[in-house]
């Protein structure tokens, strides 16, 4: 059984649950179309840092972030494209905007299908014409993310990298257990490591990406928490973001189409040609143990 309810907080929340499996989702559209909340249970799989939230002038420190038209950051902020400069703050402007919700109901589950499209202010910083609708559905102990990418130009390919930044729940990072589909990670100075399935986390920082990946799918294993998290993604990501600060209860594990710097080097950039549409799908399935 499935249900929908909306809450006023500071932002109009949108509640959806699978009442049989106990999971519940909590999205508020006006700030960046954001996944706040997911748990099941009662345990909370996401971190979300409060006193960030509520400030709109900075950006969100948990839930599940959306990356779009590029991951990471550019070089002083800054993009050439067709001959024009462009200037563009770290993983773009899709966190920030508010976008349009609607939750629904099916036989398969619960979702709200969120809608974001270029105006004139987007158009400022990045020239394409897009309507993004990306739609959250819980079911069981799954949430799935399905994304549209529409190109509204009738001659200009729509270019751009998209992904996700999710923020997850952790106690004790010590007993945390990784399964990339990766043997190596490059560091922020472009250096190549071996990956053996842990990182050192005395480190103030770890800033990771994983490239040439060789499944679509990884898994962390939280030992202290009894949960096992799998991250599923299609073709469209190429690359998984490792992420995490000393002293803060959470780690990011993040699905990118592209690397930092995309929209320079047109490495694994996404192509959209006029009037066409882009599907995507990511999937993360919670198990308690």
């Amino acid at each position: 059984m499935f249900s929908i309810a909306l809450q006023q907080k500071q932002y109009k929340t949108h509640i959806l649950t699978d009442e049989t499996a106990h999971s519940r989702l909590e999205v508020v559209p006006e700030r960046g179309g954001i996944i706040t909340r997911w748990s099941i249970d009662g345990k909370d799989i996401l971190y979300l840092d409060e006193e960030r939230f509520t400030d709109p002038k900075l950006s969100v420190r948990g839930g599940v972030p959306i990356l779009f038209p590029i991951c990471g950051n550019l070089p002083n902020d800054t993009y050439t494209y067709d001959g024009k400069e462009y200037s563009l703050k770290q993983h773009g402007f899709a966190r920030n905007l508010p976008w349009k919700g609607q939750s629904i109901t099916d036989d398969e589950g619960v979702k709200i299908k969120l809608n974001l499209s270029s105006n004139q202010e987007t158009k400022k910083v990045y020239p394409g014409e897009f309507s993004l609708c990306f739609t959250y559905k819980i079911y069981g102990n799954v949430l799935e993310i399905q994304q549209l990418y529409s190109n509204l130009s009738n001659s200009e390919p729509l270019i751009f990298s998209t992904g996700f930044h999710p923020y997850f729940c952790v106690s004790d990072k010590s007993q945390l257990k990784f399964e990339i589909p990766s043997d190596h990670y490059q560091d922020q100075n472009k250096e190549i490591h071996n990956f053996d399935g842990s990182f050192d986390f005395d480190c103030d920082e770890i800033d990771v990406s994983f490239q040439k990946l060789r499944a679509k799918s990884a898994v962390v294993t939280d030992n202290s928490r009894k949960l096992k998290l799998q991250l599923d993604y299609d073709d469209t990501f190429s690359t998984l973001v490792f992420w995490t600060l000393k002293g803060k209860n959470f780690y990011c594990l993040e699905p990118w189409s592209a690397n930092r710097n995309a929209m320079n080097t047109g490495e694994n950039l996404i192509s959209v040609e006029p009037e066409a549409n882009y599907l995507a799908t990511v999937r993360l399935t919670a198990d308690f143990f």
